[in-house]
């Protein structure tokens, strides 16, 4: 994918309120398949130049919904309204 201007805009913004967040963290909200290849203790800010296409897009727009804010604070996983379910893994089928 080739990220756009908005995309460039949107991750500095994400990156400046919530960049140490842990991977681990979002992956309570979106499950294990997101942000493949990165670990667990990963900071949001280290890794947002490097999401898949999925990732980046669901990232930015919970950032647009007023969401991420509470995902990144939940640490325990917080249910997106409008999604039937989370990453699972590269065969299974990611939110449509």
């Amino acid at each position: 994918m080739v990220i756009d201007t908005r995309h460039r805009d949107k991750n500095g913004e994400i990156s400046r309120k919530h960049g140490n967040t842990l991977i681990r963290t979002v992956r309570m909200t979106y499950g294990p398949g997101f942000a493949p290849g990165c670990a667990d203790e990963d900071k949001l800010s280290d890794v947002l130049h490097k999401l898949d296409e999925t990732s980046l897009s669901h990232l930015i727009r919970d950032y647009d919904a007023g969401y991420l804010d509470q995902i990144c604070r939940s640490g325990t996983g917080l249910e997106v309204p409008g999604r039937s379910r989370p990453f699972t893994t590269a065969r299974e089928t990611i939110w449509r």
